[in-house]
């Protein structure tokens, strides 16, 4: 009996032990690919088009590996911390595609599962509607149009997606978000082509006197 349970303490503390440093790996790599990702985002929001792509490439590097590395422990790799990074690096790579008008990268491509693909293209969505808002601070313009046109497809796609929170990772909920930031930004895209039209009225009548 004492022989079997040593062997069984030996054990679980081997298992334990390798479990707490595969932790500790993970989000230690977390918080780079989440510091790598945010700042690809804001230099894509800056126009820096090489500084981005440079923090994405980071940020591709270190989610490769982390997944590579996690796969043989499923408990981390799919531990609310690792799959917030990893939807992180998602969220920096749509937006840097969409706002340099590149194609959409696909989950394939990013080789990232869907839950944390759909919920980054959720969040890619609020920083469309960051630089829609960047645009109209210069007055009306159709590339605020063409945002919205995105952010709506964006919009169409997530609201299909009606399964169960515990299966999408909360995804229904992040949706409804969306929602409301699209409804949003159609708002003030519209009152600033009213005032836009009006302006232009006001100029021409202004020439006539």
């Amino acid at each position: 009996m004492n022989h079997i349970l040593e062997q069984i303490s030996d054990e679980a503390r081997e298992y334990f032990e390798e479990q707490t440093t595969k932790r500790e790996y993970a989000l230690a790599q977390a918080r780079l690919i989440i510091r790598h990702s945010a700042q690809s985002i804001r230099a894509t929001h800056r126009g820096e088009s090489e500084k981005a792509k440079e923090e994405l490439t980071q940020a591709k590097v270190l989610t490769t590996s982390l997944i590579e590395k996690l796969h043989p422990y499923p408990q981390i790799l799919y531990a609310g911390y690792t799959q917030d990074a990893i939807k992180e690096y998602v969220e920096a790579a749509i937006t840097y595609s969409l706002i340099f008008h590149l194609p959409l990268p696909t989950p394939q491509e990013l080789q990232v599962n869907y839950e944390p693909y759909l919920l980054g293209l959720a969040e890619a969505n609020g920083e469309l509607r960051r630089h829609c808002l960047d645009i109209l601070r210069s007055g009306y313009s159709e590339k605020a149009e063409t945002l919205l046109s995105i952010m709506d497809d964006i919009y169409s796609l997530l609201i299909t997606m009606d399964y169960p929170e515990a299966v999408t990772g909360g995804l229904r909920r992040v949706t409804d978000l969306v929602r409301g930031i699209n409804e949003r930004t159609r708002g003030e895209i519209t009152i600033i082509l009213r005032e836009s039209k009006l302006e232009e009225k006001l100029s021409l009548f202004s020439s006539k006197l």
